[in-house]
């Protein structure tokens, strides 16, 4: 049962995260967002890693993606017309390029985790639990978490001061 629950959940991650990209509606591009934010917290799910489930929920398809779609609407993005244009060749063939030499990438990667003998990384005590994130978050990578609020809040006065340019 598990195979066809990840099977399921990849296909629903990859087909949605294919939708947000070629999507010409912003509004409908973020919407599938959340629809791979979704999938991908079952697949957490399944890896039975709680923590990290609850958190993608919460703060990414959660809050994350309400601050998007509030941005997107405040700004009132037109809908574009043309999505390829015949001078966006090059960057069509070059994003092909691209995404080739990044799945023969994978392929490498996943074929040297699947050969015989390849042993898992050994993993600390306390691994992905709560307390373990917490003492973590809070010492070793408190700056970082900190930056990134100053981040986020850079972007939301940003996006407030190009709405009040564009309705003046």
């Amino acid at each position: 049962m598990e195979p066809i629950l990840f099977a399921g959940l990849a296909l629903v991650a990859g087909v949605s995260g294919l939708l947000v990209v070629v999507q010409r509606h912003a509004v409908y591009s973020a919407l599938y967002l959340i629809i791979t934010m979704g999938s991908l917290a079952g697949l957490y799910i399944l890896l039975e890693a709680h923590f990290v489930w609850a958190v993608q929920v919460l703060v990414y398809a959660g809050a994350i993606m309400v601050l998007f779609i509030f941005v997107i609407m405040l700004l009132n993005v037109p809908r574009e017309d043309v999505p390829w244009a015949p001078r966006d060749l090059r960057r069509i063939m070059l994003a092909l390029v691209l995404a080739g030499i990044l799945l023969v990438e994978l392929i490498l990667v996943v074929g040297v985790r699947l050969a015989p003998g390849a042993k898992a990384p050994a993993v600390a005590a306390g691994f992905g639990t709560t307390e373990m994130v917490g003492r973590l978050l809070f010492s070793r990578f408190l700056f970082p978490f900190e930056i990134t609020s100053v981040i986020l809040l850079v972007a939301i006065v940003g996006a407030l001061v190009l709405a009040k340019k564009h309705f003046s």
